[in-house]
């Protein structure tokens, strides 16, 4: 008889969970909305997405090629707007053209997703200038571009949605990008308990691999034997002449098999999960996107580190010599 209560309030909490999911916000029409990071990928397909559905969307690009085909693709609504997250003066530019744009209405809508992820590699290899970068991107450059915005968002009472990954849960190797998504996750924690009292919710969302520009195979090769090539002798006798070429075969294993797991080229799940955040009464703190994301990284981040360790371990290759030489 315990069973059977305890199944049917399992079912009824289900309901109940799954209709107040659905619930959404009216009358966003027209509602103004900032997305960064809308060359290509996530970003690009947000900015066309969200303007099709009505919002008045503001889309920075790093690039101007990118803005202009962007813009190309989209309606007289949507405006682009050139942006380097890593340039304050060009970040506070932006913030005064959008605050004079929205007016006393504010801005719904602030969605972080501009991001790079920089040179990888044992930590050995790399140099302060390899964490560098995708530090000052993604985490400096979004909090700056958030602090900028925050007051027009306070007045809206709107959405915060940062992009962040499933290397904010989970380091898989060293470099400046997985910092970055732990200090991004860390933000967002932060900013979401400051904002409660504004009446303005802030999301995160965590990618598993897709198949972005952030994920190209062949870029992170380059920099990879570029970094190797300048090592001194003494670093390549530990790792051993034969390292860089079975970590190529590694990472395209690694990469493959993310990919063919988790299918993740559809870059409408992650709009999605922006969307939900965007428009529904009871957006989610997180959502992880992704099989992978939900299957692997996810409940891996939550177990003990012996285990993290194994399994992030167990298809390392060998190296060559570990004594100091």
């Amino acid at each position: 008889m315990f069973f059977y209560v305890i199944a049917i309030l399992t079912i009824c909490w289900w309901w109940v969970w799954r209709e107040r999911d659905r619930l959404k916000i009216t009358n966003l029409t027209g509602k103004y909305i900032f997305i960064t990071g809308c060359d290509t990928g996530f970003g690009n397909l947000a900015a066309r997405t969200f303007d099709k559905k009505g919002f008045r969307v503001f889309a920075s690009c790093l690039t101007e090629t990118g803005a202009e085909a962007l813009k190309a693709a989209s309606s007289e609504r949507l405006q682009t707007l050139q942006l380097d997250v890593t340039d304050s003066d060009n970040v506070k530019k932006v913030a005064e053209r959008i605050k004079a744009e929205v007016g006393s209405e504010g801005l719904w809508g602030l969605i972080n997703n501009a991001g790079i992820i920089g040179p990888t590699g044992p930590t050995d290899w790399l140099k302060i200038e390899h964490f560098r970068a995708p530090i000052e991107v993604n985490l400096i450059g979004l909090i700056n571009v958030t602090l900028n915005m925050l007051p027009l968002v306070k007045k809206a009472k709107g959405r915060i949605v940062n992009i962040s990954s499933i290397g904010g849960r989970l380091a898989v190797n060293g470099g400046g990008y997985f910092p970055s998504k732990y200090g991004l996750e860390g933000f967002n924690d932060s900013l979401r308990r400051d904002m409660i009292a504004f009446g303005v919710k802030v999301s995160c969302i965590e990618p598993g691999l897709f198949n972005t520009e952030l994920s190209n195979q062949t870029k992170v090769i380059k920099e990879r034997e570029a970094i190797w090539n300048q090592l001194p002798p003494a670093t390549k006798k530990q790792y051993g002449e034969g390292y860089l070429q079975e970590g190529k075969a590694f990472l395209a294993y690694f990469v493959l098999k993310g990919q063919m797991m988790s299918m993740n080229t559809d870059f409408s799940l992650v709009v999605q999960c922006m969307e939900h955040a965007l428009t529904s009464l009871h957006p989610h703190t997180r959502y992880p996107v992704g099989r992978d994301a939900k299957l692997l990284w996810i409940p891996l981040s939550n177990m003990p580190a012996a285990i993290q360790d194994f399994v992030l371990l167990r298809n390392k290759v060998k190296l060559a010599d570990t004594s100091a030489g």
